[in-house]
């Protein structure tokens, strides 16, 4: 079948990343045809460099703008159009699609959430004026939802040298051997210095891998400086693409990330983590975030359960950094448990086959 992606950037990474990993997704794995429509091509480009080239030439890259070219003579009719997030379809392309003879299939594909109430809407037809065929599709974790993105899935543990990419050779020749290494990609309301600098005061040797921009956008060198002791050490790493990110909490013992894509990757890499969910004014991000955890959490011990939880609300480390041994045991195990969960193939699959 023929895809029409549109992707309308919110959150620079986040959106772009899921939009790119489910188009590869789509087109390297199940065979499908398609076309990204975004409105900031520069960034999606960024997150897709490095793929291999036979995966990336596959996959038609296109600025917001050309899908108002021809739209009333289209090249290629999709047979789908996934409006991500629900971006609404631009006006021209839209009359495009009212003169085709085959009518495609609207997927207003939405945010990934752990709400008991997302199994309600899943799939449920958005009936429109314009008449044509529009579904809610609601990514998640629970069977009767749309599955999760996993391609490609991150190998477990630490892999060999040799495999190091090459954008991150410099800043990984600066690692300490007897060091934890904790990735760090979060939003600026995050307390940041604060939470380092108490993670200084637990004494052990600890590697910080800044996301690109973090030291200037959490204001770490500024007017007033962070200053640490020695055993904590804050390495800037630079924007890498999508995959060699995987590759990073892979190879990091603990890591904290943002949106969507990464807080899914940091499952798939089994290592502890903390979701920096985005903050929106009616908290309604403090209930998604609950959800999660009850699932996440389901069958851990008491003390374990309120330790992750302390740390994913930005506890200081102090308070549940002790209990990062029995968290790393069950990050491996909540791995193992998503993979079989998704063993149909995730969102792209689910995807396809209720297209169908």
């Amino acid at each position: 079948m023929r895809w029409d992606i549109f992707c309308q950037i919110v959150d620079n990474y986040g959106d772009a990343g899921v939009c790119w990993r489910l188009a590869r997704s789509l087109s390297s794995i199940h065979g499908q045809e398609v076309r990204i429509f975004c409105d900031d091509l520069p960034t999606l480009n960024l997150l897709a460099s490095g793929v291999e080239q036979s995966i990336k030439q596959r996959i038609d890259l296109q600025p917001w703008e050309s899908s108002h070219t021809n739209a009333r003579h289209p090249v290629q009719m999709p047979d789908v159009v996934i409006e991500a997030f629900g971006c609404e379809l631009p006006e021209r392309y839209l009359a495009g699609l009212f003169i085709a003879p085959i009518k495609p299939i609207i997927v207003n594909l939405e945010y990934l959430s752990a709400e008991p109430w997302v199994a309600e809407f899943h799939g449920k037809a958005s009936p429109q004026s314009h008449g044509i065929p529009k579904y809610f599709f609601f990514p998640g974790f629970q069977d009767e939802v749309g599955g999760l993105l996993l391609d490609p899935i991150p190998a477990e543990g630490h892999l060999v040298e040799e495999k190091i990419p090459k954008d991150l050779k410099a800043t990984w020749s600066q690692l300490r051997q007897d060091a934890k290494r904790i990735s760090v990609f979060c939003y600026p309301g995050a307390p940041l210095k604060k939470w380092l600098a108490n993670l200084a005061s637990l004494g052990e040797n600890v590697d910080v891998l800044l996301a690109h921009g973090h030291a200037e956008q959490l204001n770490l060198y500024g007017e007033q400086p962070i200053s640490l002791p020695a055993n904590l050490q804050l390495l800037s790493i630079p924007f890498i693409s999508q995959d060699e990110y995987d590759w990073v909490l892979s190879q990091c013992d603990f890591n904290i990330v943002r949106g969507e894509d990464s807080f899914v990757r940091a499952q798939l890499a089994g290592k502890p983590f903390i979701w920096h969910i985005y903050p929106q004014e009616d908290r309604a991000h403090e209930v998604k975030l609950a959800a999660f955890l009850d699932l996440y959490l389901e069958e851990v011990s008491q003390e374990l359960r309120l330790a992750t939880i302390a740390a994913m609300t930005w506890a200081m480390p102090s308070e549940w950094f002790g209990d990062l041994s029995r968290w790393k045991a069950h990050a491996k195990q909540w791995r193992a448990h998503l993979l079989e969960k998704q063993a149909d193939g995730g969102l792209p699959a689910r995807l396809i086959h209720f297209v169908a």
